[in-house]
């Protein structure tokens, strides 16, 4: 196989997910040329009882269409077999994946949402400036966290969460971690063998570009941690934040950590309720300065609380880290314990789900939960990276 075309010759022979494929009869060329890490997206013309698909000789799928996806270059034979009584067919043909003409990045190269919960790091991490619209913040939320510019974002409260990819597919390759994200956890010291400080877990889910258009708007599938299946674990919560009512009383605690006790008010789907608090550390508003509505759902998995206030007087408070799966739950320096494998999707119902790849990862915090002066749990990252590209001047192993 030539792994080397002119640029002319492979703009005019490369396609993904997109309508450029040169139709015949069938719907279906005998030929393509396709970067590493892209979808092709097949739909034959040609209708029939059921269907198989084969690679190398390898049963892949029975759909009537077919993406196919490889991490590998090379050469691939794929055979299309309509099964029916009255125009049965056969069609083999030939897929070549080459090399990328611009290497792929390992990390973030696009934000698509950022909707974080109220918190006392929101309108900071990234900064609102008066007049920023969502699409302003978007933008800084991408500045931040894309490539190696390692600059936290806060999600807030739970709920809060971003959507980020790559310019690629992450594959799911099997036995493998796929994919890290960096937090800012840390361990505190009185207790090391605790793995406790400040874990702050966010639950990670990962959605696969089935209809190949590029946005997020596919199934989403959270990825099973160590604490999916924990009788404490809540599956299905939600819970509703309400902008401050700026006619409210003022009331401070009593140590005057916090300077507004009941700052924004919260209700849940379990008939709980409650405040965020306001504490002196953040003075700015908490409640996202670019989102017009009064009130903010968010909706996902509840994680139980890791927080323990182990002085007795509300001076030292450590969160816990979770064993597994969940993002700013470990420190950075722990690469395992920050990675994720995509085999660990689950649907609605937690059964356990076959993709392909990921084209978008999403992070949302998973507690709800307050700490005295220490404020509210909120999932805090800076940087995302796909463990199957090598990186800078060090060649994948």
């Amino acid at each position: 196989m030539k792994k080397f075309l002119s640029a002319v010759c492979l703009a005019s022979l490369l396609c993904g997910c997109h309508n450029e494929i040169p139709m015949v009869n069938l719907g279906i060329d005998d030929t393509y040329y396709i970067p590493r890490m892209q979808k092709l997206e097949l739909k034959p013309a040609l209708v029939g009882e059921s269907y198989e698909w084969y690679v190398d000789g390898t049963l892949v799928s029975r759909d009537k269409d077919y993406i196919f996806l490889a991490s590998e270059e090379g050469d691939y034979e794929l055979e299309l077999k309509i099964i029916d009584p009255a125009t049965p067919y056969d069609f083999t043909f030939e897929i070549h994946v080459l090399h990328e003409e611009i290497e792929y990045s390992p990390y973030i190269s696009r934000v698509y949402e950022y909707c974080p919960a109220p918190g006392q790091f929101i309108n900071e991490m990234p900064r609102y400036e008066e007049g920023d619209t969502y699409a302003d913040i978007l933008q800084k939320a991408e500045e931040s966290i894309s490539g190696t510019n390692d600059i936290m974002i806060s999600l807030g409260g739970y709920g809060g969460y971003v959507t980020f990819g790559f310019d690629h597919t992450v594959i799911n390759v099997a036995g493998e971690m796929d994919f890290r994200i960096w937090g800012n956890c840390f361990y505190e010291l009185l207790q090391p063998d605790k793995k406790g400080g400040s874990a702050e877990p966010g639950i990670v889910m990962v959605s696969y570009d089935a209809n190949c258009n590029g946005l997020p708007d596919d199934e989403w599938y959270e990825l099973a941690g160590s604490e999916y299946r924990s009788p404490a674990t809540r599956h299905g919560y939600s819970i509703t934040y309400h902008r401050p009512d700026p006619s409210r009383p003022i009331i401070p605690d009593e140590d005057n950590s916090l300077s507004d006790i009941n700052y924004i008010g919260w209700d849940d789907n379990a008939g709980n309720s409650g405040f965020m608090a306001k504490n002196i550390f953040h003075g700015q508003e908490y409640y996202p300065a670019w989102v017009p509505a009064d009130t903010m759902t968010f909706s996902g998995t509840l994680l139980a609380a890791n927080g323990e206030d182990i002085s007795g007087m509300g001076s030292y408070y450590v969160l816990y880290s979770y064993p597994w799966g969940y993002v700013d739950n470990h420190p950075n320096e722990y690469e395992e314990l920050n990675s994720f494998d995509i085999s660990n999707a689950v649907d609605r119902e937690g059964n356990p789900v076959s993709l392909p790849g990921a084209d978008f990862i999403r992070v949302y915090t998973g507690v709800n939960q307050y700490c005295g002066w220490l404020g509210e749990t909120s999932t805090e990252l800076s940087r995302a990276q796909d463990l199957h590209i090598s990186l800078p001047g060090i060649p994948q192993p």
